[in-house]
Order: structure tokens, then C-alpha cells, then sequence
């Protein structure tokens, strides 16, 4: 399978993340891309933030599920 283009900044992040938590970081991106795009219309991710975050210890703790608001 061919690796996704990443920015050098998104690049950047991921190496911070380590080997084994870099597929946690991956989906991490794709969510909060997602959202962004969905609430601002615009994919804006500060991929250091959520290298610092992953590294902190967020995971995804499940399926996710639409609210309504």
C-alpha cells in the first residue's frame, strides 16, 4: 500500500509520536480533519497538538457516534 502525502509539518509531528502509536496518530488526523472540515470548513489540523496528545495518552475509546446539538 502506498503511503498518504504529508506535509512536512504533518511529517514533522508524527515523528514525535512513537512506532507503535503512529496508526493511533494516523486515525487521530483523519477525525479531527473530518470535524474541522464539517464544523469550519476547512481541514486546519495542528498535527503537534495531537502528536502531544497521542503521546499523552488519548486513544479512541470506541465507534463513534453523531450528537445532535
Amino acid at each position: 500500500m502506498k503511503e498518504p502525502l504529508r506535509s512536512e509539518k504533518h511529517e514533522e509531528a508524527r515523528k514525535r509520536v512513537p512506532d507503535e502509536l503512529k496508526g493511533v496518530f494516523d486515525e487521530f488526523v483523519e477525525h479531527y480533519k473530518l470535524a474541522a472540515t464539517k464544523h469550519h470548513g476547512s481541514p486546519f489540523i495542528s498535527y503537534v497538538v495531537l502528536a502531544d496528545m497521542v503521546n499523552l495518552g488519548w486513544r479512541c475509546t470506541g465507534a463513534s457516534s453523531e450528537r445532535k446539538e
